[in-house]
C-alpha cells in the first residue's frame, strides 16, 4: 500500500507530497512538530499537542487558526487511508516558502501529517528499565526555541546518538546554570522520599503532554505528592527512581544514570504504578463506540 499524506487539507500519496526545496523548515529549521499517539483509530489528547503548538507557532512563526489543523475526523481519515489503528501520527508545521530569506512570519505555513506503525519501545525495558546519558552538552535558558518543539533538531539526535553508543536509551540535559533541564526526547521526573518532581517549565522545558498528565492527573489520583522545582545532579543521582515521559514511551523507567544506579538498580514502583495508570488512561480515551 502507497503511503497517504496530509499536506494543508488534502489526502496525497507519499510520491505525489512535494514542498519547495525553499521551504522554510528545509531551509532553515523554521518549524514545529508534534508527535502523536493513536489507538483503536484515535488520537489520544489531540486537543492538547494542538494547543502546545499553536502557542509555539503563535510565539516563533505566526497564528494559525485552529481550522488550518488537522481535527479528529481529519486523522481518523488519514489512518483509514494508511490501513492503521495504532499509530504514530506527526504533524509538521513549517514556513512556506524562504527563497529570499526574511522572516518566516511572512510567509504561508505549510501543515503536513504523516502516520506510521506504532512500534514503540519492547515490554522488557519497562519490566528492566534503561540506562540514560548525562549529554555532553547543555541547553541556554536564552535560546528563543527552547521549551518549544522545533524541527531544528539536530543537536538532540546526536546527543541521543551518543546515548545509543553508550547503550543508553536517553540523554538528558543540564542548562548552562547546572540545572537538569529534560531528556533529548523526553521529559524527565525524579522521586524522593514519595514525592515526585520534575524541573519547572520556565527553566525552560518543553511542555510535554505525558508531564502533564503525569502531573495534573495519574499522580493526583495514585494520592502522589508532586513538586516542579529545581533539580540538581545530586538530587538527580540520589533519587529513589527516575523516570521518563513522553507519548510514544509513555512512563519509562531509569535505573542507571551511566555507571550510578538508582535506588536499588530495578524498577520502583511508583513508575510502575504511573505506567500502568498511563497505559490505562490510553486505552480509556482511546476506546471504541
Amino acid at each position: 500500500m502507497t503511503p497517504m499524506l496530509y499536506i494543508n487539507g488534502e489526502f496525497v500519496t507519499e510520491p505525489d507530497a512535494k514542498i519547495s526545496v525553499y521551504n522554510g523548515g528545509w531551509l532553515h529549521g523554521a518549524g514545529l512538530f508534534e508527535t502523536m499517539r493513536a489507538e483503536n483509530g484515535k488520537v489520544f489528547r489531540l486537543e492538547s499537542h494542538i494547543g502546545r503548538l499553536r502557542r509555539s507557532a503563535e510565539t516563533l512563526l505566526s497564528p494559525i487558526p485552529r481550522e488550518e489543523l488537522p481535527d479528529h475526523d481529519s486523522l481518523a481519515d488519514l489512518l483509514r487511508r494508511n490501513a492503521l489503528r495504532s499509530a504514530r501520527i506527526r504533524l509538521t508545521v513549517t514556513a512556506g516558502s524562504m527563497r529570499d530569506g526574511g522572516d518566516p512570519e511572512r510567509k504561508n505555513l505549510i501543515v503536513c501529517a504523516a502516520a506510521s506503525e506504532l512500534g514503540g519501545y519492547d515490554a522488557k525495558l519497562y519490566e528492566d528499565g534503561v540506562g540514560v546519558l548525562i549529554a555532553r552538552y547543555q541547553q541556554s535558558p536564552t535560546d528563543p526555541i527552547a521549551g518549544h518543539k522545533t524541527t531544528a533538531y539536530l543537536a538532540r539526535l546526536i546527543a541521543l546518538r551518543d546515548a545509543h553508543a553508550g547503550k543508553c536509551a536517553e540523554a538528558l540535559w543540564f542548562t548552562t546554570e547546572n540545572r537538569l533541564a529534560e531528556g533529548s526526547i523526553s521529559n524527565v521526573f525524579i522521586v524522593r522520599d514519595g514525592v515526585i518532581a520534575t524541573p519547572p517549565l520556565d527553566t525552560p522545558v518543553l511542555p510535554g503532554i505525558a508531564r502533564a498528565i503525569v502531573l495534573e492527573t495519574l499522580a493526583d489520583h495514585a494520592e502522589l505528592k508532586t513538586d516542579e522545582r529545581i533539580i540538581t545532579i545530586d538530587d538527580l543521582l540520589d533519587a529513589d527512581e527516575v523516570f521518563l515521559t513522553n507519548s510514544i514511551m509513555q512512563v519509562l523507567p531509569v535505573v542507571r544514570i551511566e555507571k550510578r544506579e538508582i535506588g536499588e538498580g530495578r524498577v520502583g514502583p511508583v513508575a510502575k504504578r504511573l505506567f500502568e495508570a498511563y497505559r490505562d488512561l490510553v486505552k480509556k480515551e482511546c476506546a471504541g463506540e
